[in-house]
């Protein structure tokens, strides 16, 4: 694994020093659509507000990500898996200018998934016994150890960016073959629902993504639950299984997350961006937004307008 790692290490590298679209937290896109590598040469905080739905890999350094009360670590030689695009607060732990942290990531697309998922069936190599409808959906997020073979689809994939030709024919194979290794693995029942349109996963995430559209507007749980065609109880075990958070809890994150955004822009005042969140009180959102990130509104969006300002 030591040589995998040293490959890989420097495929990253050299993809990440020529490419162009750099994004948040140190991500660069390539040239295979859905595929990405990241350098990261000092320990920070992770800049995106949510994880995406993703398959993460480490070839170096380490990340820690926050999810509710979870916390996932992993290192260079594991790998993280996202099913579900949730709100995030995480840190590179060990990255510097001489070992920047250095990762891999690959878009988990629902489709591609099922389609590997239902080909598998039909050839009686389903990799994992479907689960019970009574079961809670797993977790969104899962970290596991990379096995020899996972490396080494993710280490070809990579070096198909150096090959234009090949890459159009090889990488939909090549993303496959790393998607079967997820499904074979620790992770394998996170990823296989996935791609399931009736799992119990699946109902969440839509779940997930009309709070994340809707923030701003009050809901009852009761008619959440109702449309992802589950009982109150089973709703609040399944969303809080998938997400570490319970359906209110959630949408709180996500409008402070949103409001952070808003004040940061300074083109409204604070009681302004509350009530545009989706809060009837200044005070409540004051009051919640110091506690999730340790200041009062107004003075938290003056020193990141003034670290931007630095930076």
């Amino acid at each position: 694994m030591d040589g995998q790692l040293t490959e890989l290490r420097t495929l990253i590298t050299r993809h990440t020093a020529a490419g162009r679209d750099t994004g948040v937290d140190g991500v660069v896109s390539t040239a295979i659509d859905g595929v990405f590598v990241s350098a990261v040469a000092e320990t920070t905080e992770a800049a995106a507000p949510t994880s995406g739905t993703i398959l993460a890999v480490i070839a170096q350094g380490g990340k820690r990500l926050a999810v509710g009360e979870r916390v996932y670590e992993y290192r260079a030689g594991q790998y993280l898996v996202a099913s579900v695009d949730l709100p995030i607060a995480g840190s590179h732990w060990y990255a510097t200018a001489a070992e920047p942290a250095l990762g891999f990531g690959l878009v988990l697309r629902p489709s591609t998934i099922a389609s590997l998922v239902l080909d598998a069936a039909q050839q009686g190599a389903s990799a994992r016994p479907p689960r019970s409808w009574s079961a809670a959906a797993p977790a969104a997020l899962g970290v596991s150890d990379a096995s020899p073979e996972l490396l080494d689809a993710v280490i070809r994939m990579l070096r198909l960016l150096d090959n234009p030709d090949d890459r159009r024919v090889l990488a939909p194979m090549i993303e496959r073959e790393i998607l079967w290794r997820l499904i074979a693995g620790p992770m394998g029942e996170t990823v296989r629902q996935i791609g399931l349109a009736d799992s119990s996963l699946t109902h969440i995430s839509r779940a997930v993504r009309w709070i994340t559209e809707h923030y701003s507007e009050s809901f009852l749980v009761d008619d959440l639950a109702r449309s992802c065609g589950m009982s109150t109880s089973a709703f609040h075990r399944n969303f809080q299984a998938v997400t570490g958070f319970s359906p209110i809890q959630f949408q709180k994150k996500i409008r402070l997350q949103r409001s952070r955004l808003m004040l940061i822009s300074g083109a409204d005042d604070v009681a302004t961006v509350g009530y545009r969140v989706g809060y009837d009180s200044a005070s409540q959102f004051s009051r919640e937004y110091r506690r999730q990130f340790g200041l009062p509104p107004g003075r938290d969006a003056m020193r990141l307008r003034a670290e931007a300002t630095v930076a």
